[in-house]
């Protein structure tokens, strides 16, 4: 992949639910020199989501359109006309403005980042204490249908068995505890050459 500007690339991975985006979050306030990359995405904003600040929202056609212009460093489709994906646009924005890039994104997601971006980047994996107090956690959101609940549970179990392939791994049971672990984790990967 060419890009005109190189640095860091910090990668958080999860299934749905198991507290990935907390724990970036609490990263980006740490003030370490990591911006978010806003992945893009087709579906639809959920109430409260901006466009532009948490995902680039560009429905299936435009999505589709992006894809044929190659404007992704990489892309999936997640399940059927639900595609996410990161344009290279974004990720030469942050390196441009001297900071290091900060995905949260799926499991293939950190996966196929981790093989682009190789030595340049770490790849942790969020994994929940248990499936069972994952699906707690997505019940408590009261954001999903129960179809969507079994479909992200069944999901979860495939992407908790590429865990292995990531650079770390964090359980995420005491989420305190979890934030100090991933930046002691993200400040050691930043301040090596």
């Amino acid at each position: 992949m060419d890009f005109s500007v190189k640095g860091k690339c910090v990668i958080f991975s999860a299934p749905s639910g198991a507290g990935k985006t907390t724990i970036v979050h609490h990263l980006l306030a740490q003030n370490i020199g990591l911006e978010f990359s806003v992945s893009a995405c087709s579906r639809d904003p959920r109430p409260n989501e901006i466009d532009g600040k948490d995902y680039y929202f560009l429905g299936v056609e435009k999505f589709k359109y992006k894809i044929k212009e190659d404007a992704f460093v990489e892309w999936e489709e997640v399940y059927k006309d639900n595609f996410y994906g990161t344009l290279k646009s974004e990720v030469e924005r942050i390196w441009r403005n001297g900071n290091s890039v900060i995905f949260d994104v799926d499991v293939i997601g950190g996966l196929n980042l981790k093989k682009i971006f190789d030595e340049n980047a770490l790849a942790v994996f969020v994994e929940p204490p248990s499936v069972e107090e994952l699906e707690n956690r997505l019940r408590g959101r009261s954001t999903e249908t129960e179809d969507k609940i079994t479909q992200r549970l069944a999901k979860a179990r495939e992407e908790i068995s590429f865990s292995d392939q990531f650079d770390s791994i964090l359980i995420n049971d005491t989420l305190d505890t979890a934030c100090a672990e991933a930046e002691v984790l993200v400040k050691k990967f930043l301040h090596t050459t």
